[in-house]
């Protein structure tokens, strides 16, 4: 008899889906759980220092004033938005931006994938651990360090023009004159860089099958168009979502290094919207003015970021999302 009403149990309680998303979940969180449990202090790290930030957001909005806190500050609607669309400091401010970053983009980007070609052709292990620990080493370096080599070496009775002295050359002020500051930005920022930036890219062409350099031997390609039809391609998908992502910081150029070179005679070149974001905001302690700029950076950024994404993910199988 009891063996008659177990069976009947048994019969009665429903069958578990197994194809259904809460199954599937709870049991990759009891095969997985270590690894997430070594996740849950990255998401709680963005949780608390991206997240719940933009609660402040709304200080855009406001005409803010530390005393009275976020919620007794009067509602300005979008009239600091309008002040800086109208300032007169805002073309000057955009142009700077795109510039640099754009520069960064056409120089910085591509210097990474050209340095990891070069040392996979290298065939001698010495020479190639020597070169990628002299390229690496400069990434390494405090940005504070790397602005002040820069401040010596440019100075008027720095190593640059005791070199070009020998040729009979003028002093010049490098850091004091417009004109050269984005050349200087952007070659410190290759040269600090482009080490560090080759490792992903060599880490893409150890992945990338032996038989195809094989195939194309055979075929009597050389180096040359084994790197075209070989090498590129199989790096693609990794230079495809890197790109997408520098994209998404495209608004976001070097402030912190450019605060620490430029001066108020190198404005018309250097001055970008992160260090007026920096003026407004600590400086002159114009906090509404400064969200309200910062939060129109990172609404661009965040649509170049989508577009970015959108316009790969419908030419090509690479995409973030």
């Amino acid at each position: 008899m009891s063996l008659m009403l177990k069976q009947r149990s048994a019969a009665e309680k429903p069958a578990v889906d197994k194809d259904s998303w809460r199954y599937s979940t709870l049991r990759d969180l009891r095969i997985n759980k270590y690894i997430y449990i070594m996740l849950v202090p990255v998401v709680a790290y963005y949780v608390l220092f991206y997240y719940v930030p933009m609660y402040g957001l709304q200080i855009a909005f406001k005409d803010y004033t530390p005393g009275l806190g976020m919620w007794g500050s009067d509602w300005v609607g979008f009239r600091y938005f309008h002040d800086f669309f109208n300032s007169y400091y805002f073309w000057r401010l955009l142009r700077n931006t795109l510039l640099l970053s754009f520069y960064e983009l056409l120089f910085g980007f591509p210097a990474s994938i050209v340095l990891a070609l070069l040392l996979n052709e290298l065939r001698s292990s010495r020479l190639k651990r020597f070169v990628q620990t002299v390229t690496y080493m400069p990434h390494f370096i405090s940005l504070v360090v790397v602005a002040g080599m820069l401040v010596d070496f440019l100075a008027r009775d720095g190593l640059i023009n005791n070199v070009l002295s020998w040729f009979g050359a003028e002093p010049i002020a490098f850091l004091r004159e417009s004109g050269w500051f984005r050349t200087i930005f952007i070659s410190s920022n290759v040269w600090q860089s482009v080490g560090w930036g080759s490792i992903i890219y060599l880490s893409a062409m150890s992945g990338i099958d032996p038989s195809l350099y094989e195939a194309s031997r055979v075929d009597g390609a050389s180096r040359w168009r084994q790197t075209l039809s070989v090498t590129l391609p199989g790096i693609m998908p990794t230079v495809v979502i890197l790109l997408i992502l520098q994209i998404g910081h495209f608004m976001s150029v070097g402030t912190d290094k450019i605060l620490l070179l430029y001066n108020s005679s190198t404005y018309e070149t250097a001055d970008v919207i992160g260090t007026f974001v920096y003026r407004k905001g600590i400086l002159e302690s114009n906090f509404s003015y400064s969200s309200a700029v910062g939060l129109f950076n990172a609404l661009i950024n965040f649509t170049l970021l989508v577009l970015a994404n959108a316009i790969s993910r419908r030419t090509s199988e690479n995409k973030l999302w």
